[in-house]
């Protein structure tokens, strides 16, 4: 099996990169004058983001090709394992790297909402493509943070830090937004194979052997992450990936409700609701009536 290499402070990965550490919780480096990382497998405990300025040529995005070659933006959040391949390795790099550990958001308000910037726990291949522009954009936070580094710390120094590293996650959620909207086509694909992918799994023998469909299964069978799932489901549709999953279930219950010859509990089992308890009270949650006065009404009608 081969080792982990953990990345658990500041000066560690500095270390590797061959620079000084100028503060023990934060990093920027200009990777094109850095030693670069080894192939290997990587844990890192600390919060990354990487902006590589090299044109991509044919790499993938899922699929599909990139839309933007001039540069790739990628977030890391603290946990996770990262893969550096032999191919992964160019003659001369060009980009930005900046790290920061956990600690160094202490006391500040970003402490809080950080994890609101999903992108965090996005896979690799759900990378951020910025196009020239805004690489510019994101480039003047990098060249700011590390100014500050450089520039003596003083009681200003870590309110100026994190208000960069902040105003940088804001625009890669801008972009990413846009990214969203740029891909629409691929996103409208992604959505009819969500829904057909739904339809499929209600079906067959699935619900029965393994109950209702969860986010992160729907996620993993569209090879996507559940985070980059959920949030382009959310932006595409409005609704969240779960409320279209209750949505699917009730347009599925409504309809086999309505035969007299199935018990409403067997409806629930078969659908996936280990009681049938919860499968009544979801349904007049959507429905505003359980399923047996849903059943009745529509006796009563015909």
């Amino acid at each position: 099996m081969e080792e982990i290499i953990r990345i658990d402070n500041i000066t560690a990965y500095n270390k590797l990169r061959g620079v000084d550490t100028l503060h023990p919780l934060v990093t920027v480096i200009d990777v094109s004058k850095v030693k670069q990382l080894s192939p290997g497998t990587y844990n890192f405990n600390l919060y990354c983001i990487y902006l590589k300025e090299l044109k991509c040529g044919a790499l993938l995005y899922g699929r599909s090709q990139y839309d933007y070659e001039e540069g790739t933006f990628l977030a890391i959040g603290p946990g996770q394992v990262i893969g550096i391949p032999e191919a992964a390795i160019v003659p001369e790099p060009k980009g930005w790297a900046l790290l920061f550990h956990p600690d160094f958001l202490k006391g500040n308000p970003l402490e809080s909402h950080i994890l609101n910037y999903s992108f965090f726990s996005y896979e690799i291949n759900e990378a951020l493509h910025v196009s020239k522009m805004e690489r510019q954009v994101v480039s003047g936070c990098f060249h700011k943070i590390q100014h500050e580094l450089r520039h003596d710390l003083d009681k200003h120094s870590r309110k100026l830090i994190t208000a960069n590293i902040e105003l940088l996650l804001s625009y890669c959620a801008r972009f990413y937004d846009r990214q969203f909207i740029s891909r629409d086509y691929l996103n409208n694909t992604i959505i009819q194979k969500f829904d057909r992918l739904l339809h499929d799994y209600f079906f067959s023998d699935r619900p029965k052997e393994a109950g209702l469909p969860t986010v992160a299964y729907c996620a993993a069978e569209l090879r996507l992450s559940a985070n980059y799932f959920g949030d382009l489901i959310k932006k595409e549709t409005g609704k969240t990936a779960q409320e279209l999953i209750h949505n699917k279930i009730i347009e599925l219950a409504k309809e086999r409700v309505l035969d007299p010859g199935v018990n409403i509990s067997d409806v629930a089992y078969t659908l996936g609701f280990k009681y049938p308890q919860h499968f009544t009270r979801l349904f007049k949650e959507n429905a505003g009536v359980t399923p047996m006065e849903y059943r009745l009404s529509n006796y009563s009608r015909n």
